[in-house]
């Protein structure tokens, strides 16, 4: 194993180490002082509570990290699969030790927080990203999976008002989901046609060839698996701030109505 490999291997388990540390020792700590209403809530609320308070911490830094890949690395966006996987590689190490300590977690808690969903789309990325770290292969398409992890922070969020009591119709609510919505448009729907026309452009040349058989598989299918569930969480998530809009103007009209009464 060289120098470089030895390193992502260092970053993966620092990751992982990383994230069960923030999981069971800092949100725990840090939750109840900056929310007094995370003593209220029941045992696997918490657990929950403290899964997205690391799931937004991630989202966060490796987000920034994906962004500034694409806007500065040339190597990876002129050559999207076999450029310098250099910086990619580092940013797929530190998902790779989130994504591994989560499923784990997911496996622990599966009564509070386990769903089948999130198994899928998590060893999917794992089963494509096992190429990139192994390989090096396909680096502009890895990095630009993780731009959706800029959604996260607003899903989050949702469910942090949710379990506080937050009224649905509440302002800080709506501004948050029609943020969410806005944004996990942007970053796993609107990109679509981007990441599938520049998959298109490499279809058939020699660079697409040099990736193997099972190389190709985990690309195509991982990609066209994560997409599914995106277009589903994105239709479930446009009829909940339907809901919520239609729910806010029927309060907003029973509240004039009620003032022109009194």
């Amino acid at each position: 194993m060289d120098l470089f490999s030895q390193l992502i291997l260092v970053i993966l388990v620092t990751s992982f180490l990383s994230f069960q540390w923030l999981f069971h020792r800092v949100s725990p700590w840090v939750s109840p002082r900056a929310s007094p209403g995370f003593l209220r809530l029941a045992d696997q609320q918490k657990v929950e509570w403290n899964s997205r308070t690391v799931s937004t911490l991630h989202a966060l830094v490796v987000g920034l990290f994906c962004l500034y890949i694409l806007l500065f690395d040339d190597a990876v966006n002129e050559d999207p699969v076999w450029g310098d996987p250099t910086l990619v590689k580092i940013n797929v190490g530190m998902t790779t030790g989130y994504l591994i300590s989560d499923l784990l977690l997911i496996f622990y808690y599966w009564k509070a927080i386990g769903d089948k969903f999130f198994v899928v789309h998590h060893l999917a990325a794992l089963y494509a990203y096992y190429y990139v770290l192994g390989q090096g292969m396909l680096p502009y398409f890895a990095n630009f999976r993780l731009l959706a992890e800029f959604s996260t922070p607003c899903v989050n969020q949702r469910w942090f008002f949710e379990v506080l009591g937050y009224p649905k119709s509440s302002r800080p609510n709506i501004a948050n989901g029609m943020a969410m919505a806005l944004v996990f448009f942007l970053v796993r729907i609107a990109v679509m046609p981007l990441y599938y026309s520049r998959m298109w452009s490499v279809y058939g040349t020699d660079a697409f060839y040099r990736v193997p058989l099972e190389g190709r598989a985990a690309w195509i299918i991982s990609s066209v698996s994560l997409d599914v569930m995106n277009v589903m969480w994105m239709h479930k998530m446009a009829r909940g701030c339907y809901k919520v809009m239609c729910s806010a103007r029927r309060h907003k009209v029973e509240t004039q109505e009620n003032g022109k009464t009194d």
